[in-house]
């Protein structure tokens, strides 16, 4: 949850780009990030794969106006509108693209390319058709707000009650590596989004980071197996609520256009 989505990036800067408040060379060097190459296949008029930047052109040309994400969960569709083919690929990802102005959604596929020791990361995104109608279950961004206050404060409590690890090295170096990271002033979101959006971003990955803390650096007084799986469906719904903040913030940028107009 800490990591930014890739469709995260690629919906903030790509908004940004359809917005003309980046160039294109900017916005790709963002979405790309530690990657070697992004391309987009399945686009309508392309034969094969093309390159991120002409992709995201063919995308406003096809009418295209700004974009959305969708983290998807088993049994929980978040931000999702169908058909079920493309809600599949986006569930397997665990998350999408859905365009606006387009009946359009783009769903990565991540390889690994290159010798042990020397691998690189490819990303392919499938151009798919959606259902044009509303995303499921993205709260607004002052929804996400009011849920994330009481998800930090239920994070917070789960983990102590729990007896959960949530101190030693790694933990320390993870939160070391979340402090350096908001203290050198990183983008969190593109250029044109609301600083609300901002906001609701950094906490909820804030509590991400939490629970990642809790699942992968030690178990505690949570020894056994029904005490480890209490953790887990204690922790699943603050999970959920990040997740649902992400989204809501990610798309901001969409929907604070729609209530201009």
């Amino acid at each position: 949850m800490l990591s930014e989505p890739r469709s995260g990036r690629l919906t903030s800067w790509g908004n940004a780009l359809l917005a003309g408040l980046v160039s294109p060379d900017d916005a790709v060097l963002a979405i790309v990030g530690e990657d070697a190459v992004h391309r987009v296949e399945g686009l309508p008029g392309e034969s094969g794969p093309v390159g991120l930047t002409l992709g995201l052109g063919r995308l406003r040309a096809l009418g295209v106006t700004g974009l959305r994400v969708a983290l998807p969960a088993p049994g929980h569709p978040l931000g999702l509108s169908g058909p079920p083919e493309f809600n599949k690929r986006a569930l397997e990802a665990e998350e999408a693209v859905v365009c606006h102005g387009g009946a359009l959604g783009l769903v990565p596929e991540v390889y690994s390319v290159g010798p042990a020791g020397d691998e690189h990361v490819e990303v392919v995104w499938h151009c798919l058709e959606v259902r044009e109608a509303p995303p499921a279950d993205v709260p607004s961004l002052g929804e996400a707000e009011r849920e994330l206050a009481e998800a930090l404060r239920e994070a917070t409590a789960v983990l102590s009650r729990l007896d959960v690890a949530a101190s030693g090295p790694v933990a320390e170096a993870a939160l070391d590596a979340y402090r350096a990271r908001a203290e050198r002033g990183r983008e969190v979101l593109a250029p044109g989004y609301p600083p609300r959006a901002v906001r609701v971003l950094e906490l909820a990955q804030r509590i991400g980071l939490l629970i990642s803390v809790a699942h992968e650096n030690g178990h505690g007084a949570a020894v056994s197996a029904s005490e480890m799986a209490s953790r887990t469906e204690a922790l699943r719904p603050v999970e959920r609520t990040a997740r649902r903040a992400q989204v809501a913030a990610y798309n901001a940028f969409v929907e604070e256009r729609e209530r201009g107009r």
